[in-house]
Protein backbone atom coordinates (compact mmCIF):
# COMPACT_ATOMS: atom_id res chain seq x y z
CA UNK A 1 0.00 0.00 0.00
CA UNK A 2 1.35 3.42 -0.92
CA UNK A 3 2.37 5.78 1.84
CA UNK A 4 -0.47 8.12 0.86
CA UNK A 5 -2.98 5.43 1.85
CA UNK A 6 -1.92 5.60 5.47
CA UNK A 7 -4.14 7.80 7.56
CA UNK A 8 -2.81 10.58 9.71
CA UNK A 9 -2.87 9.89 13.39
CA UNK A 10 -5.96 10.98 15.29
CA UNK A 11 -5.88 13.85 17.73
CA UNK A 12 -4.43 12.34 20.87
CA UNK A 13 -6.70 12.30 23.92
CA UNK A 14 -4.22 10.61 26.23
CA UNK A 15 -1.11 8.48 25.84
CA UNK A 16 -0.68 6.80 29.21
CA UNK A 17 2.33 4.73 28.10
CA UNK A 18 4.29 7.83 27.12
CA UNK A 19 3.28 9.58 30.36
CA UNK A 20 4.40 6.54 32.35
CA UNK A 21 7.63 6.32 30.38
CA UNK A 22 8.42 9.98 31.01
CA UNK A 23 7.90 9.41 34.74
CA UNK A 24 10.11 6.30 34.64
CA UNK A 25 12.92 8.15 32.86
CA UNK A 26 12.71 10.97 35.38
CA UNK A 27 13.12 8.41 38.18
CA UNK A 28 16.13 7.00 36.34
CA UNK A 29 17.67 10.45 35.95
CA UNK A 30 17.14 11.41 39.61
CA UNK A 31 18.62 8.07 40.70
CA UNK A 32 21.89 8.93 38.97
CA UNK A 33 21.32 6.70 35.90
CA UNK A 34 22.37 3.48 37.64
CA UNK A 35 23.90 0.65 35.65
CA UNK A 36 21.51 -2.16 34.78
CA UNK A 37 23.63 -4.70 36.68
CA UNK A 38 23.42 -2.60 39.86
CA UNK A 39 19.64 -2.27 40.04
CA UNK A 40 18.15 -3.83 43.18
CA UNK A 41 14.69 -5.21 43.80
CA UNK A 42 14.10 -2.08 45.86
CA UNK A 43 14.82 -0.03 42.73
CA UNK A 44 12.51 -2.34 40.78
CA UNK A 45 9.55 -1.69 43.08
CA UNK A 46 10.26 2.04 43.13
CA UNK A 47 10.05 2.04 39.34
CA UNK A 48 6.80 0.05 39.39
CA UNK A 49 5.31 2.53 41.86
CA UNK A 50 6.39 5.41 39.61
CA UNK A 51 4.58 3.88 36.64
CA UNK A 52 1.41 3.11 38.59
CA UNK A 53 1.24 6.59 40.08
CA UNK A 54 1.35 8.10 36.58
CA UNK A 55 -2.00 6.51 35.66
CA UNK A 56 -5.00 8.77 35.72
CA UNK A 57 -7.33 5.80 36.18
CA UNK A 58 -6.46 2.52 37.87
CA UNK A 59 -9.11 -0.10 37.03
CA UNK A 60 -10.57 -1.71 40.12
CA UNK A 61 -9.57 -5.32 40.71
CA UNK A 62 -12.53 -7.59 41.30
CA UNK A 63 -13.38 -11.27 41.27
CA UNK A 64 -15.99 -13.99 40.89
CA UNK A 65 -16.03 -17.77 41.04
CA UNK A 66 -16.03 -19.87 37.91
CA UNK A 67 -17.68 -23.28 38.22
CA UNK A 68 -15.99 -25.92 36.07
CA UNK A 69 -18.64 -28.40 34.90
CA UNK A 70 -18.25 -32.17 34.75
CA UNK A 71 -18.90 -32.20 30.98
CA UNK A 72 -15.58 -30.37 30.42
CA UNK A 73 -13.58 -32.75 32.59
CA UNK A 74 -11.65 -35.75 31.38
CA UNK A 75 -13.75 -38.85 32.30
CA UNK A 76 -10.67 -40.66 33.63
CA UNK A 77 -8.67 -37.79 35.16
CA UNK A 78 -11.32 -35.25 36.18
CA UNK A 79 -12.79 -34.82 39.65
CA UNK A 80 -16.13 -36.16 38.48
CA UNK A 81 -18.05 -33.30 40.07
CA UNK A 82 -18.31 -29.54 39.46
CA UNK A 83 -15.73 -27.45 41.29
CA UNK A 84 -15.07 -23.73 41.48
CA UNK A 85 -12.00 -21.57 40.94
CA UNK A 86 -11.55 -17.86 41.73
CA UNK A 87 -11.27 -15.59 38.70
CA UNK A 88 -9.71 -12.14 38.83
CA UNK A 89 -10.70 -9.26 36.59
CA UNK A 90 -10.44 -5.49 36.42
CA UNK A 91 -13.18 -3.02 35.57
CA UNK A 92 -13.05 0.71 34.93
CA UNK A 93 -16.72 0.79 36.00
CA UNK A 94 -17.64 3.82 33.92
CA UNK A 95 -20.84 4.15 31.97
CA UNK A 96 -19.29 3.71 28.51
CA UNK A 97 -19.60 0.81 26.08
CA UNK A 98 -18.48 -2.39 27.90
CA UNK A 99 -15.52 -4.15 26.31
CA UNK A 100 -14.43 -7.49 27.74
CA UNK A 101 -10.71 -7.88 27.02
CA UNK A 102 -9.09 -11.34 26.98
CA UNK A 103 -5.34 -11.79 26.63
CA UNK A 104 -3.14 -14.45 25.10
CA UNK A 105 -1.49 -17.53 26.54
CA UNK A 106 0.41 -15.88 29.39
CA UNK A 107 -1.12 -12.40 29.38
CA UNK A 108 -2.87 -10.90 32.38
CA UNK A 109 -5.62 -8.35 32.74
CA UNK A 110 -3.01 -5.64 33.29
CA UNK A 111 -1.99 -5.82 29.63
CA UNK A 112 -5.10 -3.72 29.00
CA UNK A 113 -4.52 -1.05 31.67
CA UNK A 114 -3.00 1.34 29.12
CA UNK A 115 -6.03 0.95 26.84
CA UNK A 116 -8.29 1.44 29.85
CA UNK A 117 -6.56 4.75 30.62
CA UNK A 118 -6.34 5.99 27.05
CA UNK A 119 -9.95 5.19 26.12
CA UNK A 120 -11.66 5.91 29.44
CA UNK A 121 -13.99 8.48 27.86
CA UNK A 122 -15.32 6.00 25.31
CA UNK A 123 -14.94 2.47 26.68
CA UNK A 124 -15.60 0.57 29.87
CA UNK A 125 -12.68 -1.85 29.76
CA UNK A 126 -13.27 -5.08 31.68
CA UNK A 127 -10.15 -7.24 31.49
CA UNK A 128 -10.19 -10.92 32.44
CA UNK A 129 -7.50 -13.24 33.79
CA UNK A 130 -8.13 -16.70 32.36
CA UNK A 131 -7.89 -19.57 34.82
CA UNK A 132 -4.25 -20.45 35.44
CA UNK A 133 -3.07 -16.92 34.61
CA UNK A 134 -2.53 -13.70 36.52
CA UNK A 135 -4.59 -13.45 39.68
CA UNK A 136 -7.04 -16.23 38.78
CA UNK A 137 -7.03 -19.66 40.37
CA UNK A 138 -5.64 -22.83 38.85
CA UNK A 139 -7.74 -25.73 37.60
CA UNK A 140 -7.54 -29.22 39.05
CA UNK A 141 -6.13 -31.07 36.04
CA UNK A 142 -4.03 -30.21 32.99
CA UNK A 143 -6.81 -31.56 30.77
CA UNK A 144 -9.20 -28.97 32.25
CA UNK A 145 -7.36 -26.24 30.35
CA UNK A 146 -8.94 -25.97 26.91
CA UNK A 147 -10.60 -23.46 24.64
CA UNK A 148 -13.93 -25.06 25.62
CA UNK A 149 -13.17 -24.15 29.23
CA UNK A 150 -12.32 -20.56 28.29
CA UNK A 151 -15.57 -20.40 26.31
CA UNK A 152 -17.58 -21.54 29.32
CA UNK A 153 -15.68 -19.14 31.59
CA UNK A 154 -16.61 -16.21 29.33
CA UNK A 155 -20.28 -17.25 29.34
CA UNK A 156 -20.37 -17.38 33.14
CA UNK A 157 -18.43 -14.12 33.37
CA UNK A 158 -20.96 -12.23 31.25
CA UNK A 159 -23.76 -13.63 33.39
CA UNK A 160 -21.89 -12.50 36.52
CA UNK A 161 -21.59 -8.99 35.09
CA UNK A 162 -25.26 -9.09 34.06
CA UNK A 163 -24.30 -8.06 30.55
CA UNK A 164 -26.79 -9.10 27.91
CA UNK A 165 -24.31 -8.03 25.23
CA UNK A 166 -20.92 -6.34 24.88
CA UNK A 167 -17.87 -5.86 22.67
CA UNK A 168 -15.22 -8.57 22.88
CA UNK A 169 -11.51 -7.78 22.51
CA UNK A 170 -9.20 -10.76 22.14
CA UNK A 171 -5.42 -10.91 21.79
CA UNK A 172 -4.12 -14.15 20.23
CA UNK A 173 -5.80 -16.92 22.28
CA UNK A 174 -8.33 -14.36 23.48
CA UNK A 175 -9.32 -13.77 19.86
CA UNK A 176 -9.90 -17.49 19.33
CA UNK A 177 -12.21 -17.48 22.35
CA UNK A 178 -14.06 -14.41 21.04
CA UNK A 179 -14.60 -15.95 17.60
CA UNK A 180 -16.05 -19.14 19.03
CA UNK A 181 -18.23 -17.28 21.54
CA UNK A 182 -19.66 -14.89 18.95
CA UNK A 183 -20.51 -17.75 16.60
CA UNK A 184 -22.54 -19.48 19.32
CA UNK A 185 -24.09 -16.42 20.98
CA UNK A 186 -24.50 -13.80 18.24
CA UNK A 187 -27.04 -11.83 20.28
CA UNK A 188 -24.54 -11.36 23.11
CA UNK A 189 -21.71 -9.91 21.01
CA UNK A 190 -22.15 -6.48 19.44
CA UNK A 191 -18.72 -6.38 17.83
CA UNK A 192 -15.29 -8.01 18.05
CA UNK A 193 -11.78 -6.57 18.17
CA UNK A 194 -9.16 -9.15 17.20
CA UNK A 195 -5.59 -8.27 18.13
CA UNK A 196 -3.58 -10.22 15.54
CA UNK A 197 -5.87 -13.20 15.89
CA UNK A 198 -7.89 -15.02 13.27
CA UNK A 199 -9.73 -18.26 12.55
CA UNK A 200 -6.60 -20.05 11.39
CA UNK A 201 -3.12 -20.41 12.90
CA UNK A 202 -0.73 -23.00 11.43
CA UNK A 203 0.53 -25.76 13.69
CA UNK A 204 4.15 -24.92 12.90
CA UNK A 205 3.76 -21.52 14.53
CA UNK A 206 1.69 -22.90 17.42
CA UNK A 207 4.22 -25.62 18.15
CA UNK A 208 7.14 -23.17 18.13
CA UNK A 209 5.30 -20.94 20.58
CA UNK A 210 4.34 -23.87 22.80
CA UNK A 211 7.97 -24.90 23.22
CA UNK A 212 9.00 -21.38 24.26
CA UNK A 213 6.37 -20.88 26.95
CA UNK A 214 6.23 -24.30 28.65
CA UNK A 215 9.44 -23.75 30.58
CA UNK A 216 10.39 -22.54 34.03
CA UNK A 217 12.31 -19.29 34.35
CA UNK A 218 13.69 -17.68 37.51
CA UNK A 219 14.83 -14.06 37.48
CA UNK A 220 17.14 -13.52 40.44
CA UNK A 221 18.01 -9.93 39.51
CA UNK A 222 16.11 -7.14 37.73
CA UNK A 223 18.78 -7.24 35.01
CA UNK A 224 17.97 -10.87 34.15
CA UNK A 225 14.29 -10.05 33.99
CA UNK A 226 14.81 -7.04 31.74
CA UNK A 227 17.00 -8.98 29.32
CA UNK A 228 14.49 -11.84 29.05
CA UNK A 229 11.71 -9.34 28.41
CA UNK A 230 13.74 -7.68 25.65
CA UNK A 231 14.30 -11.00 23.90
CA UNK A 232 10.71 -12.23 24.20
CA UNK A 233 9.15 -8.92 23.11
CA UNK A 234 11.49 -7.87 20.32
CA UNK A 235 9.09 -9.04 17.59
CA UNK A 236 5.94 -7.54 19.12
CA UNK A 237 6.57 -4.03 17.93
CA UNK A 238 7.43 -0.69 19.42
CA UNK A 239 6.65 -0.34 23.12
CA UNK A 240 7.91 1.97 25.85
CA UNK A 241 10.12 0.78 28.67
CA UNK A 242 7.25 1.53 31.05
CA UNK A 243 4.74 -0.66 29.23
CA UNK A 244 7.22 -3.55 28.90
CA UNK A 245 8.13 -3.27 32.59
CA UNK A 246 4.51 -3.06 33.72
CA UNK A 247 3.24 -6.00 31.65
CA UNK A 248 6.16 -8.25 32.58
CA UNK A 249 5.76 -7.46 36.27
CA UNK A 250 2.20 -8.76 36.35
CA UNK A 251 3.14 -11.91 34.44
CA UNK A 252 5.51 -12.78 37.29
CA UNK A 253 5.50 -13.16 41.07
CA UNK A 254 8.08 -13.31 43.82
CA UNK A 255 9.28 -16.78 44.81
CA UNK A 256 11.01 -17.25 48.15
CA UNK A 257 12.24 -20.64 47.00
CA UNK A 258 13.93 -19.19 43.91
CA UNK A 259 14.88 -15.91 45.61
CA UNK A 260 13.61 -14.07 42.56
CA UNK A 261 10.62 -13.59 40.30
CA UNK A 262 9.05 -16.46 38.34
CA UNK A 263 6.15 -16.62 35.91
CA UNK A 264 2.87 -16.78 37.80
CA UNK A 265 0.89 -18.86 35.29
CA UNK A 266 0.16 -22.56 35.80
CA UNK A 267 2.72 -24.47 33.75
CA UNK A 268 0.08 -27.18 33.18
CA UNK A 269 -1.94 -24.68 31.14
CA UNK A 270 1.07 -24.23 28.90
CA UNK A 271 1.56 -28.00 28.62
CA UNK A 272 -2.10 -28.35 27.64
CA UNK A 273 -1.52 -25.81 24.89
CA UNK A 274 1.57 -27.71 23.76
CA UNK A 275 -0.52 -30.87 23.41
CA UNK A 276 -3.12 -29.02 21.32
CA UNK A 277 -0.46 -27.26 19.22
CA UNK A 278 0.27 -30.44 17.26
CA UNK A 279 -2.70 -29.45 15.08
CA UNK A 280 -3.60 -26.34 13.11
CA UNK A 281 -6.08 -24.06 14.83
CA UNK A 282 -8.96 -24.10 12.35
CA UNK A 283 -12.09 -22.14 13.31
CA UNK A 284 -13.42 -21.31 9.86
CA UNK A 285 -16.74 -22.98 10.64
CA UNK A 286 -17.20 -20.50 13.49
CA UNK A 287 -15.95 -17.52 11.52
CA UNK A 288 -18.43 -18.15 8.71
CA UNK A 289 -21.29 -17.75 11.20
CA UNK A 290 -20.15 -14.36 12.52
CA UNK A 291 -22.26 -11.45 11.29
CA UNK A 292 -21.25 -8.66 13.66
CA UNK A 293 -18.68 -5.90 12.93
CA UNK A 294 -15.07 -6.98 13.44
CA UNK A 295 -11.94 -4.85 13.79
CA UNK A 296 -8.75 -6.75 13.01
CA UNK A 297 -5.41 -5.38 14.20
CA UNK A 298 -2.69 -7.02 12.12
CA UNK A 299 0.98 -6.79 13.00
CA UNK A 300 2.62 -6.55 9.59
CA UNK A 301 5.53 -8.69 10.82
CA UNK A 302 3.23 -11.29 12.40
CA UNK A 303 4.05 -14.95 11.94
CA UNK A 304 0.63 -16.04 13.21
CA UNK A 305 -1.76 -14.15 10.95
CA UNK A 306 -1.09 -14.32 7.20
CA UNK A 307 -2.46 -12.13 4.42
CA UNK A 308 -4.06 -15.27 2.97
CA UNK A 309 -6.03 -15.75 6.19
CA UNK A 310 -7.01 -12.08 6.28
CA UNK A 311 -8.29 -12.20 2.71
CA UNK A 312 -10.44 -15.21 3.50
CA UNK A 313 -11.78 -13.40 6.59
CA UNK A 314 -13.22 -10.76 4.27
CA UNK A 315 -16.24 -13.00 3.76
CA UNK A 316 -17.59 -10.87 6.59
CA UNK A 317 -18.49 -7.56 4.88
CA UNK A 318 -18.30 -5.79 8.26
CA UNK A 319 -14.58 -6.55 8.67
CA UNK A 320 -12.29 -3.55 9.19
CA UNK A 321 -8.51 -3.99 9.15
CA UNK A 322 -5.71 -1.90 10.64
CA UNK A 323 -2.23 -3.05 9.62
CA UNK A 324 0.31 -2.00 12.28
CA UNK A 325 3.79 -1.20 10.98
CA UNK A 326 6.74 -2.35 13.07
CA UNK A 327 4.70 -4.92 14.98
CA UNK A 328 4.68 -8.70 14.99
CA UNK A 329 2.17 -10.94 16.74
CA UNK A 330 -0.22 -8.97 18.96
CA UNK A 331 0.66 -5.26 19.03
CA UNK A 332 1.03 -4.23 22.67
CA UNK A 333 -2.02 -1.90 22.78
CA UNK A 334 0.06 0.56 24.77
CA UNK A 335 0.22 3.31 22.16
CA UNK A 336 -2.31 6.06 22.85
CA UNK A 337 -2.94 6.92 19.22
CA UNK A 338 -3.75 3.34 18.21
CA UNK A 339 -5.90 2.95 21.32
CA UNK A 340 -7.86 6.01 20.24
CA UNK A 341 -8.43 4.43 16.82
CA UNK A 342 -9.88 1.41 18.61
CA UNK A 343 -12.20 3.61 20.69
CA UNK A 344 -13.28 5.56 17.59
CA UNK A 345 -14.13 2.35 15.75
CA UNK A 346 -16.25 1.08 18.64
CA UNK A 347 -18.05 4.40 18.89
CA UNK A 348 -18.70 4.84 15.14
CA UNK A 349 -19.44 1.17 14.46
CA UNK A 350 -18.95 1.46 10.69
CA UNK A 351 -16.72 -0.75 8.53
CA UNK A 352 -13.73 0.91 6.91
CA UNK A 353 -14.00 1.40 3.17
CA UNK A 354 -10.35 0.38 2.78
CA UNK A 355 -7.71 -1.09 5.05
CA UNK A 356 -5.91 1.37 7.27
CA UNK A 357 -2.20 1.45 8.06
CA UNK A 358 -0.94 2.58 11.43
CA UNK A 359 2.60 3.86 11.70
CA UNK A 360 4.08 3.36 15.15
CA UNK A 361 6.04 6.26 16.64
CA UNK A 362 9.77 6.35 16.10
CA UNK A 363 11.63 3.69 18.05
CA UNK A 364 12.15 4.52 21.68
CA UNK A 365 15.69 4.65 22.97
CA UNK A 366 15.42 2.02 25.67
CA UNK A 367 17.03 2.42 29.05
CA UNK A 368 16.61 -1.18 30.16
CA UNK A 369 15.53 -3.38 27.26
CA UNK A 370 18.46 -3.99 24.95
CA UNK A 371 18.57 -7.68 24.10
Amino acid sequence: MALSARLARPALVRNSAQIADTALREWFRKSGKPELSKLTWGDYHAMLNTITQSFEHVPERMGFRYVHPVRLQNPELGLGKPYSAPVSYSDTQNGAEPVIAIGGLINTKHRFDFLANDACQDLRVIALDLCGRGGSGWLAEQTDYSIDTHFELLRQFMDHLELSSCTLLGSSLGGSIAIRFASHFPDRVKRIILNDSGPYIPKKRRHRRSIAIARHYAFTTPEKMFRKTAISMKHSGVATDASLFYNQHYKTRWSEEENGRIYRHDIRAMLAYRAAATQNLDQWEYWDRIKCPVLLLHGLASDALSHKTINRMRINPLLSVIHVHGAGHTPSLSDGDLNQWIADWVRDDKPYETDRYYQNPECYESIFYNA
